[in-house]
């Protein structure tokens, strides 16, 4: 059988679909796997910050219009890309092991973010680690970058910068492993809903697909997101507002730990919750713990009439 992966062309996308397309080869020998590039809205907005554009899958409609299409048999994903609602037709049929899920700050002088000046400038394309940034440093200045993996790294050299945050993820599956000045732990910034996390799409009824990327599925990184995404869908608010989550298996069950930043840094609204691995629910309460405590008043002040708890959100 031959099958085709759809994937942005980015470097570090290309190399979660290679990735995907040699697992796949691995698991049933004989397999051909090609991979077609997609330009996706994102890919071409590269002069404004993504939290400005505000506009539902941002990496991801051009490639599952593909496949709804028939022109690709399954798309890879990074999970924090994929909106909460999918588009009708199509499933996440994988959800595959997740990398280090932290954020990290690469340094320009090797200088950790707490021996850095007042007035230091951080770079980032994430409102989220802004805000928490932020809500730690109130004197940096924590200013945009857009670009690919290896674009972002360079501007630590060509721009004004101290150093940037990004996803460890990114950086260890490009082998910039050794670039990392320190890892940022959750305790600090709470990663990205589904950072880390590779999603494998497919069309609802390809039952010859789906039945050859049910090997690529990690059951306890799909329930961990599973739970994330229900927190994200009934906070509702999208990537304008500042908002994660992050659950692990913890023992017999798992701990999930949550939070909403104005996007100044103050107030943040914050909880961890714990409960058993089948706890299905434990997302949805978590979020309605946040708004009970004043998370629903920041998504108000931020969005306005824009925002309604239980809405269909976007993860970056």
């Amino acid at each position: 059988m031959r099958l085709t992966i759809g994937t942005r062309g980015s470097a570090l996308a290309l190399w979660q679909a290679r990735y995907v397309a040699s697992t796949i080869q691995e698991r049933h020998p004989g397999m051909i796997v090609d991979l077609m590039t997609i330009k996706t809205r994102g890919d071409k907005i590269l002069d404004t910050p993504l939290a400005k554009i505000g506009s539902k899958g941002l990496f991801t409609k051009e490639i599952e219009d593909a496949l709804l299409e028939g022109k690709i048999d399954l798309a890879v994903h990074s999970l924090k890309d994929v909106p909460t609602e999918l588009p009708w037709g199509l499933q996440l049929a994988a959800i595959m092991e997740r990398e280090d899920p932290r954020d990290v700050f690469i340094s320009r002088d090797g200088r950790l973010l707490e021996e850095l000046e007042h007035g230091a400038k951080i770079g980032t394309s994430s409102l989220r680690r802004r805000a928490f940034l932020l809500n730690r440093f109130p004197s940096f200045e924590v200013v945009p970058i857009r670009g690919n993996v290896d674009t972002r790294l360079k501007k630590i050299e060509t721009e004004d910068i101290s150093g940037v945050v990004l996803a460890a993820a990114g950086i260890i599956r490009m082998g910039f492993a050794r670039r990392i000045t320190c890892y940022l732990e959750p305790e600090f910034i709470i990663p990205a809903i589904g950072q880390g996390a590779l999603a494998i799409e497919t069309r609802v009824n390809d039952s010859a697909v789906e039945s050859i990327v049910t090997c690529l599925d990690h059951p306890e990184t799909a329930r961990c997101i599973t739970v994330e995404r229900a927190f994200l869908q009934r906070m509702g608010g999208g990537c304008q507002v500042p908002m994660a989550a992050h659950c692990v298996v913890a023992g017999n069950g798992i701990r999930v730990a949550a939070a909403v930043v104005h996007p100044d840094g103050t107030p943040i609204v914050r909880d961890t919750f714990s409960g058993p691995m089948a706890d299905t629910g434990i997302g949805i309460r978590l979020a309605n713990s946040l708004m009970e405590r004043g998370a629903s008043h920041i998504l108000k002040v931020v969005l306005g009439n824009d925002w309604a708890p239980g809405q269909a959100a976007d993860t970056i």
